[in-house]
């Protein structure tokens, strides 16, 4: 979705009336319209916009399930990991984490998402959330 949308999205969402939905404009970059920005100062208002309590809701979609199984089997013990209450969020940003510290250790500038992970990067991962995965079910008295 581009800028401009999102800051309409958010103009309508918030209640903001035009004089103030302007004088935010003005003073976050001096300008009055969306026309005159450039891509920079419009990403500044809507930081501003998300400052001032603004979020972004995803319309819901789901992603197909990938082609690769040991990827699915990755998303599945994560999943397990989170019903087991071993993992606290069971989100696919927090897989994401998990999986780039797991194969990337120390860069937290790099996603690292199980879909796009080569069979030899995913071993590990997998190796790691079955053993969470059996202590899960260790605790709760499951086998």
């Amino acid at each position: 979705m581009n800028a401009n949308a999102i800051i309409n999205i958010a103009k309508s969402q918030m209640g903001l009336d035009e004089a103030t939905y302007r004088a935010l404009l003005a003073r976050v970059t001096g300008k009055d319209s969306l026309r005159a920005m450039n891509d920079r100062e419009k990403r500044a208002v809507i930081d501003e916009l998300k400052r001032r309590g603004f979020r972004v809701q995803a319309k819901g979609k789901t992603l197909p399930a990938s082609t690769k199984a040991y990827a699915r089997k990755i998303h599945a013990l994560w999943r397990s990991c989170y019903q087991l209450d071993i993992v606290q969020d069971g989100s696919r940003a927090a897989l994401r984490a998990f999986c780039r510290n797991m194969t990337q250790p120390g860069q937290a500038n790099i996603a690292t998402d199980p879909d796009l992970m080569t069979y030899a990067q995913a071993q590990p991962v997998i190796e790691a959330l079955k053993k969470m995965e059996a202590r899960g079910k260790a605790k709760a008295g499951r086998s």
